[in-house]
């Protein structure tokens, strides 16, 4: 199964947790992404994030396609925050379920790392002397 959602409100990890949850599963990873304060010595006041919503959605289903594929993942959740964020606040959640911890460890940082790499989301960094877009996940 796969849970995955782009989302104007708070992220809210234990909506992972208890999708990916299963009897079978002895291992449950979670990697849980905030913004910073602060990036290259600079203080950010906020995030804005953007994404083109249909490809975005269609790439995090294909990347939690391929951890079910390379590793014995029951269940695997994508959650993105889009628009103004602060400090502090939850990005991204990814939550893979497996019946041992090592493959849960492994799917979850090829989940994140792959996200990262392929998925259309862009941020807006703002500073307290100005701003600049940077892609999200370069």
């Amino acid at each position: 199964m796969i849970d995955i959602q782009l989302l104007h409100t708070p992220l809210l990890p234990q909506n992972c947790i208890d999708f990916v949850a299963s009897p079978s599963a002895g291992g449950i990873d979670v990697f849980i992404g905030t913004v910073r304060n602060h990036t290259q010595e600079k203080s950010v006041v906020r995030l804005e994030f953007e994404a083109y919503e249909p490809m975005a959605v269609s790439e995090m289903r294909k990347i939690a396609e391929q951890v079910k594929q390379r590793w014995p993942a029951e269940k695997v959740s994508f959650h993105h925050r889009i628009g103004v964020l602060e400090p502090g606040e939850i990005a991204v959640i990814i939550a893979v379920s497996t019946p041992h911890r090592q493959a849960s460890f492994e799917a979850c940082q090829y989940a994140i790392d792959t996200l990262k790499q392929t998925v259309p989301i862009w941020k807006k960094e703002i500073f307290e002397d100005g701003a600049v877009w940077v892609a999200a996940h370069p």
